[in-house]
């Protein structure tokens, strides 16, 4: 097989605050922006992975989805554990200096894991945790 990830999805509550986060803040672009309110799917991605996208989307855009499943989709949002993503940068620290500078959510400062690995991490708006490793 010869696979490769192409799109990711991810929850947004509020598409504005989210675009404002991955977009201005991460500085992902915009490749498609569809739906209107909190019915609207953006997709994302890095300037230099054309062929790899994070597709916001409400939490949970199925019709027949019971109020019961859309309460615990929104409690786990809430507590940031529905939904993570790991992305890498040459300079960690860096990048997580401009996150706090900008006010984002912190989870973690950037730490030299036992694993191996310097990382740190934030929430975006809808709760996604967003690991950051050190490439």
């Amino acid at each position: 097989m010869d696979l490769s990830l192409h799109y990711s999805f991810l929850p947004h509550l509020d598409p504005d605050a989210s675009l404002a986060f991955w977009r201005d803040l991460l500085g992902f672009e915009v490749r498609n922006d569809v739906g209107k309110d909190t019915m609207r799917w953006i997709t994302l991605g890095s300037a230099n992975q054309p062929d790899v996208a994070i597709v916001l989307q409400p939490p949970l855009p199925d019709p027949g989805a019971s109020e019961a499943e859309r309460r615990v989709i929104t409690q786990l949002m809430a507590k940031g554990s529905f939904a993570i993503v790991t992305l890498s940068s040459a300079d960690v620290d860096a990048a997580f200096a401009a996150l706090v500078q900008a006010g984002a959510e912190v989870v973690q400062e950037p730490t030299d894991q036992f694993y191996g690995v310097r990382d740190c991490a934030v929430r975006d708006p809808a709760g996604t945790l967003v690991r950051i490793n050190q490439r």
